[in-house]
């Protein structure tokens, strides 16, 4: 989530809301607050949704950092003779 376009899009959205509740409500004072209300819920929703996103990268760097413990130490030894060279040849109907 890029942070000012969630800011630009977030305001946008609160004049939208507080547009229509002055239409429907024709009160400054209940636009004002409903609109407020708006806000710390669009705020709170926005901080839990960052804290979802740094756990689940946080999850997966874990899963990554396992991973290499768990690989044995002969493979990061074995040095560029026990990894097979990568053909760039494009198998044609002859090669079949």
């Amino acid at each position: 989530m890029y942070a000012p376009r969630v800011f630009v899009s977030m305001i946008c959205a609160l004049l939208v809301f507080a547009v229509a509740t002055y239409w429907i409500h024709g009160s400054f004072y209940t636009t004002f607050i409903q609109t407020a209300i708006s806000l710390v819920v669009i705020q709170i929703c926005y901080f839990i949704g960052v804290v979802f996103m740094v756990s689940r990268e946080k999850k997966r760097m874990r899963k990554t950092l396992e991973f290499q413990k768990d690989r044995p130490a002969s493979a990061d030894q074995a040095g560029p003779e026990a990894i097979p060279a990568v053909s760039r040849h494009r198998p044609t109907l002859k090669d079949i």
